[in-house]
């Protein structure tokens, strides 16, 4: 099992900037992806932003060009830069671990709230 603790959320203005962090702990080996996901109040959770164990990245059309994964894989940690915030990115962003070849997540945090607004 893989436990994830995020951090950076919080408010901001418009065209602002933040950046969330992902710390992975456990069976960190045995993780194929490590990516972001975000859900705003009643609206499905959303993928954001992920990256591969080969370093191997995809982001969300929404966020093409603003946003930023990354992955510090000496500090097993992974990153969401985000870049001119816009009041549609309001969320709880949640960082996710994939430990199967599917890609899809089997391991969430407990979600980083990030509002943008005037």
């Amino acid at each position: 099992q893989v436990q994830l603790q995020e951090s950076g959320g919080g408010s901001v203005q418009p065209g602002g900037s933040l950046r969330l962090s992902c710390a992975a702990s456990g069976s960190i080996s045995s993780i194929n992806v490590l990516g972001w996901y975000r859900q705003a109040p009643g609206r499905e959770r959303d993928m954001v932003a992920t990256s591969t164990r080969l370093g191997s990245t995809k982001y969300a059309d929404s966020v093409k060009g603003r946003f930023t994964i990354s992955r510090d894989y000496s500090k097993n940690r992974v990153y969401l830069q985000m870049n001119n915030l816009k009041p549609e990115d309001t969320a709880v962003y949640y960082c996710s671990a994939a430990r199967d070849s599917t890609g899809s997540p089997t391991d969430w945090g407990q979600g980083t709230q990030v509002t943008v607004s005037s």
